[in-house]
């Protein structure tokens, strides 16, 4: 289960079929704060933490608070539970009174918040627990909520959530509309995907999965995590440089040029044999000073006949970067498409305007097409707003995929890769949000598929490129170049564990 991702209704029907089993749901709640509270143990141990403050709302969850208030107190922690009044559940009045029993210091927590000070000071305590809400919040928090969360966010010491920072959508990894800013997460029984995209890495922390129960048949994952170490196929001794593929880049409308050159030098940096860049001519010299090994052909001087017979000649071709929107760029991609579309024994990526046009000109994608759109992107592939993609990265990525076909890459934060399934990559940073990332990942998804094919897969590519921008961001994330990229992607093509 550890690579694994599931809908929180998918963990709330599973638990049901295991209460369905005569297990207990009270027996459950104890296991999983047990647990926690032994995992807690060590690390506040090993951190001098004694005073801790556990945050107790209305349902379920506020049960495994109280257990893991009770807990720490038998092992001589100072506890004190801020609680709102209990909910309808049993398990969690049965939760609520064994911390009773144990002398745990419980307040109301309706205290901590006043018309005139939301802001109160509070005691110190040198741990926080977050066990307010659980995955099953889908609603705006109200004002009052929100106050709750800010203050917690606000106070000094250790911040701990369980099962999900509250106020982050369980499936979506949305703030709604603001979450607890956790140091670890402590998720139970098995990863919600909220933890890995969108938002997520602003609230999550270092994530503990909690694994209590086996999974049954009727569990079904909904994405996998993908893999952060790759280890790429070796080398044959006697290869040259028409065993390792050759990369076609094209794209370079007059006025940009940069993003083909960065494509290019990622797909060499990745161990392409050969690598082409079609542009405009008036790049040619810059590409040639910058990477002499680069071969040029003038964009202008290509006929129909003549991107045939050059398409005979590749294995992988990038497609859009840099290519305008103007009259000039439609003409060229309409030149282009459907060759590439028709040609199954290439690699496609398409990528930057390639994806302006495709939304214009809607098609089906062959199989052999690999799509790397930004939320912006998505949206125009969608006729929506990019708001409307990151509310639910997953749902949009099924969207692209069932309306268009193909292979598909929606960039960001959690990045989410569909193929036949569907991959979250966990690597990546904030650092990589800068121009030119993307020509550099289409570069190394030509370049990689041109040489192994089918023996890697496309979210191991985008692990590789993600691995690369965290080896780039070691001395800080601020002032990231996507130029700077070539040597870590050369680092992580060639690590053999």
């Amino acid at each position: 289960m550890q690579g694994l991702v599931y809908h929180s209704q998918s963990i709330q029907a599973w638990e049901q079929r295991w209460f369905a089993q005569q297990n207990s749901s009270l027996g459950l709640m104890q296991q999983a704060a047990w647990t926690i509270s032994q995992q807690l143990v060590e690390q506040f141990k090993q951190n001098q933490i004694q005073k801790i403050a556990i945050w107790c709302g209305q349902g379920n969850n506020a049960g495994d608070g109280y257990y893991i208030a009770a807990f720490l107190k038998q092992q001589g922690f100072r506890i004190t539970v801020y609680a709102t009044e209990l909910g309808q559940s049993l398990d969690l009045k049965q939760a609520a009174d064994y911390a009773q029993q144990h002398q745990v210091n419980i307040q109301s927590v309706d205290y901590l918040l006043s018309e005139n000070d939301v802001h109160q000071e509070l005691p110190i305590f040198d741990c926080h627990i977050d066990a307010l809400f659980g995955i099953g919040l889908n609603r705006v928090l109200d004002q009052n909520w929100q106050g709750i969360i800010q203050l917690f966010n606000a106070q000094t010491g250790l911040k701990v959530s369980i099962d999900i920072p509250s106020g982050l959508q369980a499936n979506t990894g949305q703030a709604i509309p603001c979450a607890i800013q956790a140091q670890h997460t402590f998720t139970i029984l098995g990863y919600k995907a909220g933890l890995f995209t969108g938002q997520a890495k602003q609230y999550v922390g270092q994530l503990h999965l909690v694994s209590l129960i086996p999974a049954d048949v009727e569990l079904k994952p909904l994405a996998h995590l993908s893999p952060e170490k790759i280890v790429l196929p070796k080398r044959q001794a006697f290869g040259h440089k028409g065993s390792y593929g050759h990369v076609l880049v094209v794209g370079g409308h007059a006025d940009m040029g940069g993003a083909v050159i960065m494509s290019a030098e990622a797909a060499f940096h990745a161990g392409a044999g050969k690598v082409s860049v079609v542009c405009h001519a008036k790049h040619h010299q810059a590409i040639l000073a910058r990477a002499p090994n680069i071969m040029v052909r003038d964009i202008l001087g290509l006929d129909q006949a003549a991107i045939q017979q050059l398409l005979t000649a590749v294995d992988a071709v990038c497609f859009g970067m840099g290519l305008g929107r103007d009259e000039w760029a439609e003409a060229i991609y309409l030149q282009w498409f459907n060759l590439l579309n028709q040609n199954s024994h290439l690699e496609v990526v398409l990528d930057a305007d390639a994806l302006w046009f495709l939304a214009k000109n809607s098609e089906q994608l062959g199989a052999h097409i690999y799509v790397t759109p930004h939320s912006g992107e998505a949206a125009t592939l969608l006729g929506c707003t990019a708001a409307d993609i990151e509310q639910d990265r997953i749902a949009a990525i099924q969207q692209l995929q069932e309306k268009y076909a193909g292979q598909w890459v929606l960039k960001g934060a959690g990045s989410l890769i569909l193929e036949d399934k569907l991959f979250i990559c966990t690597q990546g940073n904030a650092g990589m949000g800068t121009g030119g990332m993307g020509d550099v990942l289409a570069g190394m998804i030509a370049s990689l598929k041109a040489q192994f094919h089918q023996q890697v897969a496309l979210h191991e590519i985008v692990s590789l490129h993600a691995r690369a921008g965290d080896l780039l961001a070691r001395n800080g994330e601020r002032g990231l170049q996507a130029h700077d990229m070539g040597k870590m992607i050369y680092r992580v093509v060639n690590q053999e564990d």
